[in-house]
């Protein structure tokens, strides 16, 4: 959950171009594309089950071995005594893919008595509990640290090389992603990726977190996803996604934080957040909804959305909740209504993609094709094009939901149709 203080001035290039490497069939089903972060005893697994099946966890690492790194954890308790069993046991029981972000950041490192042994026995012993392989077989993926910036890039060569070494002795089929990634210099949320030369066996995928941050701090505003004056977004996903084909070939990308913030509150003039400025609720859930499907386009592999829950906080990263003391916001609507629509379905196209004016993406599934069409605007005024020529026979057309409702229908006369900020989705039979 970085800051992002960061400027720098870019060019998109259009997703198509991006995604030229990938055939259709090697792009994920959105059911198994977008993921959101839960936090441990707090994530309520039936309740979120309508926005996906991928769940990342916060799992603080301090919470297993208390103030002693070389303690060996109770599990399945932590030694705080939270049950594993019982939360990652609930969350698989309830058909959940769980990937555990195992922040070992949490014990500063001055608390850590050997590092290397520490971090080596560590993985070990949660591999043997938790993995596909373990006594609880409940983690499917593990993370090795969240936003580790306090420690430095040595010694997180250290804890990522042994802390994989143990996790591996025990359980090779237990994936392991990289903590949050930067390609350029590290900083205090994230690793450059020069920390991973040499370690390339050590870890099977490569992570990092993105947010549309137009502005940083004291404002931290953000911009629609498509907003070519970014600093960041959907460059940092190209950087990562280059340096991985010329460093890490064939190794899977994972966004594993993005999303927006949308308080109903006024901040204290007076705090740290004085100047924050947040979205509106609308643009949260109809951001997040762009954001995968711009995703969905790149060579990534899957993208979670930050955060599950919130209690209307208004500053950075603390109303980026689906839902507000767990009742639904539109965000949550719109999530749910994107997976019911494209759960099954997978990136096969861009049809059309004019910046700041209209975009199209077909998504398949066996004879089955969808559009995804809108204005990659921040305002999103409604305005008429001209359909490309029809895939197939054209079934319905619908409007993206932001309510416990099916989407509003839209009408289409003589391949022209109305298009927003709100994307809509074409059905055709081909």
């Amino acid at each position: 959950m970085g800051g992002g203080k960061h400027t720098m001035k870019f060019f998109l290039l259009p997703a198509l171009l991006w995604a030229a490497h990938l055939s259709a069939a090697e792009k994920p089903a959105f059911e198994s594309f977008m993921g959101i972060n839960g936090h441990t005893v707090q994530f309520k697994p039936d309740f979120y089950r309508p926005i996906c099946r991928l769940v990342r966890d916060y799992h603080p690492v301090e919470w297993d071995l208390g103030k002693d790194s070389s303690s060996t954890p109770p599990f399945p308790f932590a030694a705080n005594q939270v049950s594993w069993e019982q939360v990652y046991g609930s969350w698989v029981k309830g058909g959940w893919s769980v990937d555990a972000c195992l922040m070992f950041e949490s014990l500063p490192r001055d608390q850590w008595k050997k590092l290397p042994e520490d971090a080596f026995a560590y993985g070990k012993q949660f591999a043997a509990a938790f993995g596909p392989a373990g006594k609880y077989p409940f983690v499917q993926s593990v993370e090795i640290g969240n936003e580790p910036g306090k420690f430095s890039d040595a010694d997180y060569r250290i804890v990522l090389e042994n802390m994989a070494k143990g996790l591996r002795a025990v359980d090779p089929k237990l994936q392991i992603a990289t903590c949050n990634l930067v390609v350029g210099k590290s900083h205090d949320y994230a690793k450059s990726v020069d920390c991973l030369a040499g370690l390339e066996k050590f870890y099977d995928i490569l992570n990092l977190h993105v947010y549309a941050e137009l502005k940083p701090w004291p404002t931290w505003e953000r911009g629609h996803p498509e907003d070519a004056s970014l600093p960041h977004y959907r460059r940092d996903i190209q950087a990562l996604c280059d340096w991985r084909d010329q460093h890490a070939a064939g190794k899977p990308i994972w966004i594993t934080e993005f999303g927006f913030d949308a308080s109903t509150k006024q901040p204290d003039p007076k705090g740290d957040f004085a100047k924050w400025i947040g979205n509106t609720e609308t643009e949260q859930a109809i951001w997040n909804v762009r954001s995968w499907l711009i995703f969905s386009a790149l060579p990534v592999d899957r993208a979670y959305v930050y955060f599950f829950n919130d209690d209307d906080q208004p500053q950075l990263h603390a109303s980026s909740g689906l839902t507000r003391n767990f009742a639904p916001k539109p965000a949550f609507w719109a999530a749910a209504h994107m997976q019911k629509t494209l759960g099954k379905f997978r990136f096969h196209r861009s049809v059309l993609d004019k910046a700041e004016d209209s975009m199209i993406y077909e998504f398949k599934y066996n004879n089955d094709l969808i559009w995804a069409a809108w204005s990659p605007t921040r305002g999103g005024a409604a305005h008429e094009i001209e359909l490309p020529k029809f895939p197939g026979t054209l079934t319905t057309i619908e409007r993206l939901s932001l309510q416990d409702a099916p989407g509003e229908a839209v009408k289409v006369n003589d391949r022209k149709v109305e298009i927003s900020g709100t994307p809509i989705y074409l059905h055709f039979k081909s």
